[in-house]
């Protein structure tokens, strides 16, 4: 018998489904305690991207999405801190036409949005509870798989990842 999978990022969904892993995370994030919540902004670009049909992905450009999951891998939490910063500042009124998302990521290559990711959302919650232990590793690691993926680069992806 073959494992059920999720149709948008090919992870297994035996015992639970995506969106039902997304909401537990969710509740983590937004405890705001340490390793869930200075991470949100990632987590929920990772699933999105991987999930491009969500309701919450919206239309538009996956470019902002992109750019923050490329400050997370190129400068950690102070990566993500930079960008924050760079993003409130460029938010002012005195800054009229100033570009919203510094360092934006470059677009993906037009081509089908990928149905199989090698780190998902199912990598990251291991035993569906989301252990704090190796957190900020797993969701490195489902950062890079997601943005290696989009680009098509399998070589950018971490190793042990189809």
């Amino acid at each position: 018998m073959r494992a059920a999978r999720c149709a948008a990022c090919g992870a297994e969904t035996a015992g639970a489904s995506c969106e039902e892993r997304f909401e537990r995370l969710l509740a983590l994030d937004h405890s705001q305690r340490e390793p869930w919540g200075p991470l949100h902004g990632v987590v929920v670009a990772c699933f999105l991207l991987q999930h491009p049909g969500h309701p919450l992905a919206g239309p538009g450009s996956p470019g902002p999405r992109l750019a923050l999951l490329r400050a997370f891998l190129d400068g950690g939490r102070d990566g993500l801190r930079a960008l924050t910063g760079a993003l409130r500042r460029g938010n002012s009124h005195r800054r009229r036409g100033a570009p919203p998302w510094p360092g934006a990521e470059p677009e993906p290559p037009e081509r089908p949005a990928p149905t199989a990711f090698g780190v998902t959302l199912a990598d990251v919650a291991v035993d569906g509870g989301f252990p704090a232990a190796g957190h900020e590793e797993r969701v490195r690691a489902w950062a890079a798989d997601t943005l290696a993926t989009l680009a098509g680069d399998a070589a950018r992806r971490p190793p042990g990842q189809a």
